[in-house]
């Protein structure tokens, strides 16, 4: 394997995953919070589905956002099914702009995000995102321990 392909396998993989965990959590606990300045279970997924298209569009950019809006900006909260519907196209825009790169990329490409302070090497950059996703996934474990409701394995 390359590490391009390396780097798909890993986001396939913290994705599916994440719709394992997520499609075992009870619709009457999407709402649920850990305290009032936490987001709920449905705002977390939310906010995994629509960083992932930000931070394509960082990419794209080079870092520069721009007055980026968000395909998400209007869309009311609803359902896991309706969330991962909504973002299909996004996700698939992400994994095929990475299928599309050249290995030389990965090392030769800069993302400088000066409102951060972020001056990163494409590669570098990519995995970050996949650990934005993955320490999302943990977290959800844990409002799902302490709302007590039942986890999925996803150590399969």
């Amino acid at each position: 394997m390359n590490a391009i392909q390396i780097i798909l396998l890993n986001f396939s993989e913290i994705r599916r995953r994440s719709i394992k965990l997520w499609s075992k959590i009870p619709d009457e606990y999407l709402n649920w919070k850990p305290d009032k300045d936490a987001l709920s279970i449905i705002e977390m997924i939310r906010h995994v589905l629509e960083g992932e298209h930000l931070f394509h569009k960082i990419i794209e950019n080079r870092g520069n956002l721009g007055n980026y809006q968000s395909p998400w900006k209007s869309l009311e909260y609803s359902n896991l099914k309706n969330e991962l519907e909504f973002a299909e196209k996004y996700h698939t825009d992400f994994i095929n702009m990475i299928s599309n790169l050249k290995e030389a990329d990965l090392e030769n490409t800069r993302i400088e995000r000066k409102e951060v302070g972020q001056n990163k090497i494409l590669g570098d950059y990519l995995n970050r995102i996949a650990y934005h996703e993955s320490v999302h996934t943990g977290q959800m474990l844990d409002y799902l321990r302490t709302a007590g409701v039942e986890r999925a394995k996803i150590w399969d």
